[in-house]
């Protein structure tokens, strides 16, 4: 069943500065889900797939600070004081443990939430991971962003182009240089709990499935990687239905067979689960 819970603005003090959250209407749901933003935008986009499943996760979004409507830190945050702000922001919500899901560079905020905060995490789901070797030095991946944006819906540029703007070029450069070089695989390797990957079979920012398949021999047996066809990127704006889909199945331990009760929507295959490489 897919839902369509709507979310509410809103506002906490989060270490005396005001963050700008969205969440779903009812906190009352045990399990907890915080979808991370990537690199300069705002959460906006996270919350096509986020509604969705509102009406069965208490649902949060946030704005880091720096980033949307939050107001911006004295200096760039890092990816680990990113992440310690995740923590800082649950407190202020009364939230001890929640499962966590990143996009592109919120993938890198959620691995160093789980190497730094491991007892408040219950389960990890990185939608596009992005960095690391496949995008140094810094201006491939600079092309490969341009490669992306094309490969995107037209309006996602609404929701993106504001918000870089937002956020200014300096910070962008600081911030986009620690995402390429911040180990994210590594910590990932270390995690011991339940982990999805969604990758997108367009993603210009992640390496060929060759790779993927070298890297899931790596994995611990807990995490299990799926492919959505067509999807670039930005899978949580260009394709909610398939990733909400996904997401229940995940938090479910059923099998992921994707959205089976959604025509129209794109394939989704299961390239590896539970220490086994599929295709």
């Amino acid at each position: 069943m897919t839902g369509s819970g709507d979310l509410l603005d809103s506002w906490a003090i989060v270490r005396n500065q005001p963050m700008f959250y969205r969440r779903s209407q009812s906190m009352d749901a045990v399990r907890v889900l915080v979808h991370l933003h990537g690199f300069a935008i705002s959460g906006s986009y996270m919350v096509p797939t986020a509604r969705l499943l509102a009406d069965e996760f208490t649902t949060l979004v946030p704005d880091l600070p720096g980033f949307g409507k939050s107001l911006d830190p004295d200096h760039v945050l890092t990816i680990d004081e990113l992440a310690d702000s995740v923590a800082a922001f649950l407190d202020t919500v009364d939230v001890d443990r929640a499962s966590l899901v990143g996009n592109s560079l919120g993938c890198a905020i959620l691995a160093s939430f789980a190497h730094r905060h491991p007892d408040r995490l219950d389960r990890v789901v990185m939608v596009s991971p992005a960095g690391g070797l496949h995008s140094r030095p810094l201006p491939r991946a600079i092309g490969q962003l341009l490669l992306d944006a094309p490969r995107e819906p037209v309006s996602m540029a609404t929701v993106a182009v504001p918000d870089y703007l937002r956020f200014g070029v300096v910070p962008a450069l600081k911030l986009f240089h620690a995402m390429t070089r911040f180990p994210a695989v590594d910590h990932v390797l270390e995690l011991d709990v339940s982990t999805l990957a969604v990758l997108g079979s367009r993603d210009p920012l992640l390496p060929p499935v060759s790779r993927v398949r070298e890297m899931a021999e790596l994995v611990h047996d807990g995490v299990r990687i799926v492919v959505i066809k067509d999807a670039a990127h930005a899978i949580n704006f260009s394709h909610p239905r398939e990733l909400s889909s996904v997401i229940r199945q995940f938090m479910d331990d059923r099998p992921i067979v994707g959205a089976v009760d959604e025509p129209g929507t794109a394939a989704v295959a299961e390239l590896y689960t539970a220490g086994k490489v599929r295709g």
